[in-house]
């Protein structure tokens, strides 16, 4: 099992979760070939946190000196969660203000042999 994260990334998870659907439980070539294809920008973002965990999976130092064919490699798990948020003011009407919540997200993709 294999894992990568991308801590903070600078968009809405409610925006990357439709994304992350797309490619749960799929081949890992097979979900870089769909998210290639994607126009939405979060498609971006899973598409390095993908390639960040498959170098985890390549690295022999880190598999006790084993060899992962990527070809037998699935997507088990791709999540997406809230991170923290910038918190801006901005002014409102009759002298009040309006909070403004600058989202971010967790994208963590775990990767298995079949």
């Amino acid at each position: 099992m294999f894992t990568a994260m991308y801590k903070g990334a600078r968009i809405s998870a409610r925006k990357v979760r439709p994304v992350a659907d797309l490619i749960r439980g799929k081949f890992v070539d097979e979900a870089l070939a769909i998210l290639r294809y994607q126009p939405h920008r979060g498609a971006r973002y899973l598409e390095a946190v993908i390639k960040s965990a498959l170098g985890n999976a390549t690295d022999l130092d880190q598999n006790k000196g084993r060899r992962v064919s990527v070809g037998d490699l699935i997507i088990s798990d791709a999540r997406v969660d809230g991170g923290p948020m910038f918190k801006r003011m901005r002014p409102g009407g009759r002298g009040m203000s309006h909070l403004i919540k600058k989202r971010s997200s967790h994208i963590s993709v775990t990767l298995e042999e079949v």
